[in-house]
């Protein structure tokens, strides 16, 4: 199936009394790498990094979707709903069948509302967000230091305000819509990675996600 039929779909493929699919959100520099880490290691989630699924998708050799994918992370946009859905749900289908995994952290995604709506929709309704809140003065100073070692084109002043704007616009309100619906677990993201991850697994254990 095209990334392009996928948004066509009725119904999800996967069900949620199945899969457990739980979004990962917060602005760039929060720490959601480091705690789907340890998330990972500690209740055997596959992760699932929407941006490191792009970014190593523009670098596949006869990728049809590389060229573009570069071009708008470069400009800062956020790529097609459809590519990034897609490139989601075959990661999810490999992982299931080569690893036998049932729960998945989607980190970085949604982005959009839309995004939102449309992976519910064709993949997987998710069981909640969680969301890492944290001040654009402590991310911004976490994505500088970073900077100085990671080698990444968008860790840089001016692409880093570019990113909290699109945040703010275009993230926020799936926040919003989905913690109306009482499907988010918020976390305070200023602390300790180890403080911020001890909040994580009391907030966890309250909905039911045991360690494994």
């Amino acid at each position: 199936m095209s990334a392009q039929e996928l948004l066509s779909r009725t119904k999800p493929i996967f069900d949620p009394a199945d899969i457990t699919v739980i979004f990962v959100l917060g602005g760039p520099g929060a720490g959601k790498g480091t705690q789907c880490s340890n998330l990972v290691r500690d209740y055997s989630f596959k992760h699932l990094s929407a941006g490191d699924l792009l970014r190593e998708e523009q670098d596949r050799p006869g990728s049809e979707f590389g060229e573009m994918i570069k071009t708008y992370i470069r400009e800062g946009k956020i790529v097609p709903m459809e590519v990034t859905i897609k490139l989601l749900e075959n990661a999810m289908l490999a992982a299931i069948e080569k690893e036998n995994k049932k729960k998945f952290l989607i980190d970085g995604f949604p982005r959009k509302l839309d995004q939102a709506h449309a992976f519910e929709r064709a993949v997987c309704p998710s069981k909640f967000t969680l969301f890492f809140d944290c001040p654009e003065s402590v991310m911004e100073e976490r994505l500088l230091n970073r900077g100085k070692t990671s080698g990444r084109a968008d860790d840089n002043e001016e692409s880093i305000r570019k990113r909290f704007k699109t945040f703010i616009e275009t993230s926020m309100p799936v926040v919003d819509e989905f913690a109306s619906q009482g499907r988010v677990v918020k976390v305070e993201a200023i602390k300790t990675p180890e403080g911020v991850y001890e909040e994580v697994q009391v907030k966890l254990a309250e909905r039911g996600i045991q360690l494994a």
